[in-house]
């Protein structure tokens, strides 16, 4: 391999890493999400819970969690056959270099069941 080979694989490599540590946070935040919706689940699964007292669950998550990308007030609950549906569904930016950047769209839902 000669240098100027060389310093092109390793500009590269730099760019993956580079993508890779701008994109680390983002899913970073995404986990807590789904940890926070899972927690819900977990907690009124089978209670007969209302929409109420999920929104407040999620409130107090939401601040415990720290919580920053989306506010609890985005996440859904709606009703559907055989309980309530929690769903998170919204796009992060994340910028790359310049005016380039990463959006990632996520999706996340659970059906707490009544």
């Amino acid at each position: 391999m000669t240098t100027v080979g060389f310093f092109v694989l390793a500009a590269f490599v730099g760019l993956i890493a580079f993508g890779a540590m701008r994109l680390t946070p983002v899913y970073l935040n995404y986990f807590k999400i789904v940890g926070v919706i899972e927690g819900v689940f977990e907690e009124f699964d089978g209670q007969n819970a209302s929409r109420a007292v999920i929104r407040t669950s999620l409130s107090r998550r939401f601040d415990i969690e720290s919580v920053s990308v989306i506010t609890y007030r985005d996440v859904t609950v709606t009703a559907v056959d055989g309980g309530l549906e929690v769903a998170a569904v919204y796009d992060h930016p994340a910028p790359f270099i310049g005016n380039i950047s990463f959006t990632v769209h996520f999706d996340k839902s659970v059906v707490v069941r009544r």
